[in-house]
């Protein structure tokens, strides 16, 4: 619902109380003193579907941008002619979702964007918390950093500049999105680097085992559709008059994360991991724009004026066509990554499988497989499987199993990948309580890996080095 305030011209009075009339509307009108130009106030409550229609009806009578006009959203209306008013947009707009006014969505959309100062501080901190959360490994962190992200405002701005022909706004909204990251990204690898460099995280951290960045390395087809649903969600909420508070979090999920990743993947020397952040940041800003610039104008958000309606429909048409490019260019690499994707599972699968019938023969017993990998710049490569097994205790393990696990895995997937062997020997005496050593047998060489002493279900590793073999 909302209360629409709007000043009377002169000479305009009889047209405009008219126009309420034809429309059924409950309003009051309150005389003006203050200028010459302007003869009264009139109020009057709408529902947010009827708002558009109205505006548009006055401004045929003369209520052109001149005149104030302010729409104030109302949590509560009392009158009879405003029900009756409501159940008639209702039903004619029920399979359609309402919507609310051009000029409100304009006035929505500026203000979403903090002031300049406020929003190159926001970026800076949101940057700077995400890569905190990241090298943390925190989804919590990483989460508070995105609710404090700035980004919603830039993007809705963009799309609505080009929907309803206002190239400020639109100009405006282009130029926070790249000031935005061309200031979250120094500042994200700046602290990485600060992080790094005094050790507030463990040397030698294994930045690839952190799942908050091995997951935003490669980026497939799933995040183009989750990009694509962000801007969806972004514009319906703008366009309905629905809090876009929890869609400015979806659309700097989309975002935040891996624009902290490239900045990790500066301060760490890792070209693989700035490759992939960076296209994934790439995708997902092109689809937000991309969808948001296609509901709005499905949306009916165009301008009445046909020498407007033209230039705004050309633009917006050759915006769209850039935005598609980009991303059908970017969607190669998400193409190959998808692929990738597919066949890592499938060699996972063919692996395990041929351990699996391998070892029902075998005197030792499978614990766990699993697969250790290497990142190239936009996918992962299995480097290495690792074959955990248990045999009983006083059992000789298998010879050269390694060797032949790698020879089985080969002929099964036709592809050769180093295979090593980890046994655990178990003692058995009545309740399930273990005494165990362990060794691993590699095809490059053979060593002994590591002994635990294993109570009911959870082992402990405690290894030592004698003679330079782990015992």
């Amino acid at each position: 619902m909302r209360l629409v305030q709007v000043s009377v011209p002169t000479g305009k009075r009889r047209a405009v109380l008219e126009t309420l009339d034809s429309f059924g509307v409950d309003y009051v009108l309150t005389e003006e003193t203050s200028k010459r130009d302007v003869t009264a106030v009139v109020s009057f409550p709408l529902p947010t579907e009827a708002v558009e229609d109205v505006l548009a009806a006055l401004k045929e009578e003369g209520v052109d941008e001149e005149a104030t006009t302010v729409v104030l959203e109302a949590q509560t209306i009392v009158s009879r002619d405003f029900e009756g008013l409501q159940d008639r947009y209702e039903e004619e707009t029920k399979e359609d979702p309402a919507k609310i006014a051009r000029e409100e969505l304009v006035s929505t959309v500026e203000g979403l964007a903090p002031d300049f100062s406020n929003y190159i501080v926001l970026s800076v901190i949101s940057a700077v918390v995400a890569t905190a959360g990241i090298l943390l490994d925190s989804p919590a962190v990483v989460v508070g950093s995105m609710v404090i992200a700035p980004l919603i405002g830039p993007a809705m701005a963009t799309s609505v500049g080009s929907v309803v022909a206002d190239r400020d706004l639109f100009v405006r909204g282009v130029s926070r999105q790249a000031i935005g990251f061309g200031v979250a990204i120094p500042a994200a690898a700046a602290f990485a680097l600060f992080a790094r460099v005094f050790n507030l995280v463990p040397p030698g951290i294994d930045l690839l085992a952190i799942e908050q960045v091995s997951g935003r390395l490669a980026p497939d087809f799933l995040s183009l559709a989750v990009a694509l649903g962000a801007g969806v969600a972004g514009a319906l909420s703008l366009s309905t008059g629905v809090s876009t508070a929890l869609v400015g979090v979806m659309i700097a999920a989309a975002l935040i994360p891996p624009t902290a990743v490239i900045g990790i993947g500066i301060a760490w020397t890792m070209p693989e991991a700035v490759v992939g952040a960076t296209v994934l940041v790439l995708v997902n800003v092109l689809s937000i724009n991309l969808a948001a610039l296609v509901v709005l104008w499905y949306e009916d958000y165009q301008p009445e004026d046909w020498l407007q309606l033209s230039d705004a429909r050309a633009s917006t048409f050759k915006r769209i066509a850039v935005l598609a490019a980009a991303i059908a260019a970017l969607s190669l690499f998400l193409g190959a990554t998808t692929y990738s994707t597919y066949q890592t599972a499938i060699y996972e699968e063919q692996a395990s499988t041929a351990i699996e019938e391998h070892l029902e023969t075998s005197t030792a017993e499978l614990l766990d497989v699993e697969f250790e990998y290497r990142q190239t710049m936009l996918y992962r490569d299995v480097d290495r499987v690792v074959v955990t097994v248990g045999i009983q205790a006083e059992t000789d393990p298998p010879s050269d199993l390694a060797s032949t696990l790698e020879e089985r895995i080969a002929t099964e997937t036709g592809d050769r990948v180093a295979t090593e062997v980890r046994y655990l020997v178990v003692e058995r005496s009545g309740e399930p309580s273990y005494s165990s050593k362990g060794n691993s047998i590699s095809t490059s060489s053979a060593s002994m890996a590591a002994s635990s002493t294993v109570s009911g279900r959870s082992p402990t590793i405690s290894p030592s080095v004698s003679d330079g073999i782990v015992i």
